[in-house]
């Protein structure tokens, strides 16, 4: 598996999403995703203290018991876990990060993410907190989800000498591209910040599970609701088409999905989600492909001719 940097970590190009433990599978499964992606070369697990209230960091500190030095664990901090459990105030970092620590059974976190900006605390406050993190050895790097342009400049510049942002993770798909016309990607290049697409997949359409005409499988995230507003019949169209052009590559649509991603330079990895080991082991082979000029091409005629 090829590495990119986030900072000073060397990810895999292919993350594991961890939203699922401890929602839609439990501990036992959880365990048999994470062992299936060691074994095909994931090295980099992204979760949050919210994924399945606290479970998913749970479950995942039990599954890496005895092998914690094999991987580079990511977490975020910031939306709401319980009353009062919020935010990015230098008092509430320090018990959010105690508490990841405590469920995913460490002593550091290497890498903490805000989840998303705080309103009501000026950045630097939060960067103060986060950098008292850093020096105490209980976190290696630090990175943002849902930030603009303007609020990476803001963080940049009262960051200073201390510790700074490395990654924004941010909604990035072929058919979300808002990254590439908001300026977030150009901000990440110019600054040298990893990007980390989310829902990578569009929730699950980029799968190859779905085709117009044809029903949603059973216990897929379209049947459970997940994503509605994405599985149109013109987005289905759309997939019809670029799978098409995967095929006629000798490729498959998931293989198109990380491919399109990985070749926006800021992109460091891809962190689609996994509830099975043989999706993640997909996804893992997915990032042989390197697309050309022309195949990136040829991908942009197909979305704007569909739709």
């Amino acid at each position: 598996m090829k590495t990119r940097r986030i900072g000073s970590l060397a990810v895999s190009v292919v993350g594991l999403g961890c939203n699922n433990f401890g929602w839609r599978i439990d501990a036992s499964a959880t365990e048999a995703v994470i062992d299936a992606a060691i074994a095909a070369g994931v090295n980099f697990l992204d979760t949050a203290d919210r994924y399945g209230k606290g479970l998913s960091e749970e479950f995942l500190g039990r599954a890496l018991k005895g092998r914690r030095d094999e991987v580079l664990i990511a977490t975020k901090f910031g939306m709401e876990v319980g009353p009062g459990q919020s935010g990015a105030s230098p008092k509430y970092v320090r018990e959010a990060i105690e508490a990841s620590l405590r469920r995913l059974r460490t002593d550091r976190i290497d890498l903490y993410q805000i989840h998303q900006p705080d309103p009501h605390t000026p950045i630097g406050e939060t960067l103060g907190a986060l950098d008292e993190l850093v020096r105490a050895g209980k976190v290696r790097e630090i990175g943002c989800s849902n930030f603009s342009p303007a609020q990476l400049r803001e963080a940049e510049s009262v960051a200073k000498s201390g510790t700074r942002f490395v990654s924004v993770q941010n909604e990035f798909s072929l058919f979300h591209r808002a990254p590439e016309t908001d300026g977030v990607l150009k901000e990440c290049e110019s600054r040298r910040i990893a990007f980390l697409p989310y829902f990578p997949l569009a929730n699950g359409l980029l799968t190859g599970k779905y085709r117009p005409g044809k029903g949603i499988p059973n216990g897929s995230r379209a049947a459970e609701g997940f994503g509605p507003k994405v599985f149109t019949q013109e987005n289905l169209e759309t997939v019809a088409a670029l799978n098409h052009f995967a095929e006629g590559q000798g490729h498959t649509l998931l293989e198109l999905a990380f491919a399109w991603l990985l070749a926006h330079q800021p992109v460091a990895s891809v962190i689609a989600g996994a509830s099975k080991p043989e999706q993640i082991r997909a996804n893992a082979a997915a990032a042989d492909w390197q697309l050309t000029r022309d195949d990136l091409a040829e991908i942009d005629s197909i979305m704007q001719a569909e739709r």
